[in-house]
């Protein structure tokens, strides 16, 4: 194996995991965008927790790459502490952070049924913070944080996120609108 396959493999699992927890909160803000005339089909939710489940697996690609290659040699201890590691704490802190947040995001849909929606809805909120915690992560700490296919990716996928959560805030509620409509039926 090439001295650099582990690096290699660190830099793909972050970048992967990136990309499918983004796309995983764009399905979501699919699915709970009030401007949908009628429920999404199953197989959008069904995308939408593929993805998510993904990201955590490429997740464990990516800290097994970090634990693996020895340029930097991480300790066990920079995979868990937030901002205790030496190489570029404030990077790999929020690295630690966003990783937190997309296990508790996880851990709490696979265990929905038996969970307070509320309880369920709040920790999912917390995919925002996954989406933009992780993206400064991979601008700040990643090897690819200069490389401009990265960075306009990221440009991209942001201003998709941000415009999707605009007029889901902006937009009006269903039950308001089946009120409107119901009262506009009424003789």
């Amino acid at each position: 194996m090439s001295s650099q396959t582990w690096w290699y493999t660190a830099r793909a699992g972050g970048i992967v995991a990136w990309a499918l927890a983004s796309l995983a909160v764009i399905g979501g803000l699919q699915l709970s965008t009030r401007l949908l005339k009628k429920p999404a089909p199953n197989w959008v939710l069904d995308v939408h927790r593929f993805l998510g489940g993904l990201s955590v697996a490429f997740l464990a690609v990516h800290l097994v790459g970090i634990a693996a290659d020895q340029f930097v040699g991480f300790g066990p201890e920079d995979f868990i502490v937030p901002f205790a590691s030496s190489y570029k704490p404030a990077a790999v802190g929020l690295g630690v952070v966003a990783m937190y947040f997309l296990l508790a995001i996880e851990i709490t849909s696979l265990a929905m049924r038996k969970l307070p929606r509320s309880t369920w809805h709040a920790v999912h909120l917390t995919s925002y913070v996954v989406f933009v915690v992780a993206t400064v992560h991979g601008l700040t700490a990643g090897t690819d944080r200069h490389n401009v296919v990265f960075q306009w990716a990221c440009l991209l996928t942001a201003t998709v996120v941000l415009m999707m959560t605009l007029v889901r805030i902006w937009s009006p509620r269903r039950a308001a609108r089946s009120a409107s409509r119901t009262a506009a039926n009424a003789p």
